[in-house]
């Protein structure tokens, strides 16, 4: 086997495998060490497997609602197990594709646990535990994150949880306390309430989803509630008893404490990156706020060393890291990578009703002294969502008063995950609201309501 490389990249998540296969297809010689599967956490314990679980639910929940579109149906049952085993099988089918993307491509696989030595080397710890060294004058870091700890919230795996026990666990609860609204909790919980679990959603900020447009926090809670969740913002568990067959889960909320009992704890109170043990000390690399400092190109200050992903600043999703890891291979082979505009990069959550969002929020664009116009169109008022008996949300747009840049769009709805690309792709050709409402949409579609909201914005919207 080699012990030299053009590139080596450690970790193989969305980041770390992108970055091998754009490596790759410009003419490096490239090695992945990775300790657990190909794909990382995103493919293997985050977005694949979950949407898979994600789905499940909306197929049990169609068939429980299945009167209201016409149709005769016998009692259906969840079966978590299927529902896990199903999930587990798609995320193993999609691992199988990365191994055969790295076949395809000619990338060397090597296993273990990687870490970054002076002078352009690379050290493997196999899974026997030896030790090899690999060089290369390029090593891309790209460890990615795990479930964050709070201190009087740890996982034990059995009565307190994080998101790999939940995407592995066949017993269904008949109780859950989720703590933390983002968007891992609120996913959680979604699925669990849909197949009959009594859930309890906890988040310390007031909104839901507190990172998006506070009108889609405020229209997610009061869908949740509607759907029978017990959900409390501006909250925070402060002590959990650990108990058999439940546990005791004191909260603290704007109205007094709280006892609740439940069966389960799910902990989603977010990600931290894995920056220990991978030789950022011993090679003086420079952090920023827990995370390695980057140029716009993920040049970290130790030459030949970069870093993508969860470990740098910026949002942790997985498109992120692969539109980063594209960036930084293009850069080390000499090409002229714009870099990314971060400004400009989708959020999306899929829950029922989904949410996806891109851009400034009504609020950080009057922060940013923006004089702005804002259109709203209901999905009630769209004829496809009515029709698909999903009439529930909105688009929200935000445009620049003065220029007619366009700022921002936020919404929720059935498929809006789908959707926000088109406003990704308008505001990174800079289109205007007028090219928009000029451009036919589709009918019935629910993309229609983006060419609505745009149109509401001035004042010129048709169907409302």
């Amino acid at each position: 086997m080699r012990q030299e490389y053009d590139l080596i990249v450690i970790g193989s998540g969305p980041g770390g495998y992108v970055a091998a296969i754009r490596a790759a297809q410009l003419g490096m010689q490239v090695a992945v060490i990775e300790q657990e599967a190909l794909g990382g956490v995103c493919l293997n314990w985050g977005c694949i497997p979950t949407k898979a679980l994600l789905k499940s639910a909306q197929v049990f929940d169609y068939f429980n609602h299945a009167a209201a579109y016409g149709i005769e149906a016998s009692e259906a049952k969840p079966n978590l197990g299927a529902m896990i085993k199903r999930s587990r099988d798609v995320a193993t089918t999609m691992c199988k594709g990365i191994h055969h993307l790295f076949k395809k491509h000619k990338i060397t696989l090597l296993e273990g646990r990687g870490k970054l030595l002076p002078h352009g080397t690379a050290a493997l710890v196999t899974p026997a535990g030896a030790t090899e060294l690999y060089r290369s004058q390029h090593i891309i870091l790209a460890t990615g994150a795990r479930s964050r700890q709070l201190p009087h919230l740890p996982i034990d795996g059995s009565h307190i949880i994080g998101y790999r026990e939940a995407l592995a666990r066949t017993t269904q609860p008949a109780s859950i306390v989720i703590v933390g609204g983002g968007a891992i909790g609120c996913e959680f919980a979604y699925f669990y309430h849909t197949i009959g679990t009594k859930v309890t959603l906890v988040e310390c900020n007031p909104y839901l989803l507190p990172l998006e447009d506070e009108a889609i926090s405020k229209q997610i809670l009061k869908s949740f509630i509607q759907k029978g969740m017990q959900v409390y913002t501006a909250a925070e568990v402060t002590k959990v008893e650990v108990g058999h067959p439940s546990s005791t889960l004191h909260i603290a909320t704007q109205s007094g404490h709280l006892k609740i009992e439940s069966e389960l704890v799910l902990s989603a109170v977010g990600v931290q990156p894995n920056i220990e043990n991978i030789g950022l000390e011993e090679n003086g690399i420079l952090m920023e706020a827990g995370k390695v400092a980057v140029d716009a190109y993920y040049r970290t200050n130790c030459s030949g060393v970069y870093a993508i992903g969860d470990l740098i600043k910026g949002p942790a999703l997985a498109h992120v890291a692969s539109a980063e890891a594209i960036i930084c291979v293009e850069k080390i082979a000499g090409l002229t990578p714009e870099p990314l505009d971060y400004n400009n990069l989708p959020s999306c959550t899929y829950t029922q009703p989904e949410v996806a969002s891109v851009g400034y929020t009504e609020k950080s664009a009057k922060e940013a002294g923006y004089k702005i116009k804002v259109g709203v169109f209901p999905f009630s008022a769209s004829g496809k969502a009515q029709a698909a008996g999903a009439p529930e949300g909105f688009v929200k747009v935000i445009f620049d008063a003065q220029y007619g840049q366009w700022l921002g769009a936020h919404m929720i709805g059935a498929h809006v995950t789908e959707m926000i690309a088109e406003v990704v792709v308008a505001r990174k050709l800079e289109t205007t609201a007028y090219e928009i409402q000029n451009s036919t949409h589709p009918h019935p579609t629910m993309s229609e309501a983006i060419m609505e909201a745009v149109a509401a914005a001035y004042g010129e919207v048709i169907h409302l």
